[in-house]
């Protein structure tokens, strides 16, 4: 399912405003020193975030929280994502590192599948992957529901198989039985949107 329309805020950076998509909203935080922005569901939301001071939206003190607070993101980890053209439609998925931006791994785009498909395909990639590595690395995604199928070894995706789907199933099954035979020790971590922003593994298609 395609993602719905977003806006951001940003009170500090390069400039300030109202933004309606994460890639123009990028490009005024990039490289901007405690930056201060957030995402909200409504342009009137946004709207009235920018008029109040933005300690009422992300913390008083946005550098002692950066440094401070529990709830940040790890600087340095993997992020996963997917996107999907339709409901079914086009779905593809990644793994990017949070601090570098660098892609780890991408994967479609597969005919006739869902974004959670996608999601949850993403994470057992990247917990595979980081399990190959014997890497220490903590893995987010922003996808509760996926997440919870991944603890359950099981995707509970409602979607039918079909002949223009099976190479997707395929992996689906594949990313079950791995689910059911290996251990692994990576924290899972669940990426709060609302309070850090899109995911560093986004597609940006908003």
């Amino acid at each position: 399912m395609a993602k719905k329309q977003k806006f951001y805020v940003v009170w500090e950076g390069k400039e300030k405003g109202i933004f309606f998509s994460w890639e123009e909203c990028k490009k005024k935080i990039e490289n901007f020193a405690n930056a201060k922005y957030k995402s909200f569901a409504t342009q009137s939301e946004a709207e009235n975030a920018f008029k109040c001071s933005p300690s009422e939206y992300i913390g008083k003190d946005a550098t002692e929280k950066k440094s401070t607070s529990t709830t940040k993101p790890k600087i340095h980890a993997l992020a996963v994502d997917a996107a999907c053209s339709g409901n079914p439609g086009l779905v593809e998925y990644r793994g990017v590192m949070t601090d570098t931006g660098e892609q780890i791994f991408h994967n479609g785009p597969f005919e006739e599948g869902t974004n959670n498909i996608g999601e949850f395909l993403a994470i057992v990639h990247g917990l595979a992957l980081l399990k190959q590595n014997n890497s220490t690395l903590a893995l987010y995604s922003d996808s509760a529901n996926a997440i919870s199928w991944v603890k359950a070894k099981k995707c509970r995706t409602k979607l039918q198989e079909t002949t223009k789907n099976k190479v997707l199933f395929d992996l689906i099954r594949r990313a079950e039985k791995w689910l059911a035979t290996n251990e692994y020790r990576t924290q899972i971590v669940k990426w709060e949107t609302a309070e850090w922003g899109e995911i560093p593994a986004d597609f940006g298609r908003k």
